[in-house]
């Protein structure tokens, strides 16, 4: 049996999109946009990542399932009974969910970690936690910037924190934002394999 391996330039990448559970209070517009951000990712022939859960995450697998992509979840639960019954999170809009058993911080490490990069949209506690795992892993980042204080928090911590922002990308627009990340991954992978 012959298998013959995709081209690198051909691979799809993984792109994790990270945003508040309840977005109930930043409005319908960061849903929207959320659903936008999806929508540009699997436009383009990538893989959505996101939690398996409410909120940003659903919204981006919605708009990603919109334009026919690839959507994966990551659950905090061990199983699917337990994902609903327990979390009470949805499998809607997952093509495959990963269920971790790890709970929420477990299952974000893993997420970022099957991720080729990531992007932060309006956000809580859980979303900046999943900033500084990003930041941890040297994955490229973006940001986008809307009417919520996420990504002004970002900017002023990583500015406290005098981390490097180059691998860190912010944009008012999503579709400007995700172009950008797509090519950010390719040069970081070109630059990883002349090393």
């Amino acid at each position: 049996m012959t298998m013959q391996l995709k081209n690198k330039k051909e691979r799809s990448l993984k792109i994790c999109v990270s945003g508040a559970q309840s977005s109930a209070r930043f409005g319908i517009e960061a849903l929207e946009s959320a659903k936008i951000v999806g929508n540009i990712i699997a436009s383009h022939g990538h893989v959505l990542t996101t939690s398996a859960a409410t909120g940003f995450s659903l919204w981006s697998a919605m708009g990603a399932k919109d334009a026919k992509g690839s959507t994966v979840g990551f659950s905090p639960a061990s199983q699917e009974k337990e994902h609903v019954d327990i979390y009470n999170l949805p499998t809607d809009y997952f093509d495959l969910i990963v269920y971790t058993g790890f709970g929420y911080s477990g299952s974000d490490l893993l997420m970022m970690r099957s991720s080729d990069a990531l992007v932060f949209g309006c956000g809580d506690i859980t979303t900046l936690n999943d900033f500084s795992l990003a930041l941890e892993e040297h994955k490229p980042i973006g940001v986008l910037q809307g009417p919520w204080q996420t990504d002004e928090l970002i900017h002023g911590l990583i500015q406290e924190l005098g981390v490097r922002q180059e691998t860190i990308i912010f944009d008012t627009d999503p579709r400007r934002l995700i172009e950008q990340i797509i090519k950010k991954v390719h040069v970081s992978r070109v630059q990883n394999h002349l090393m």
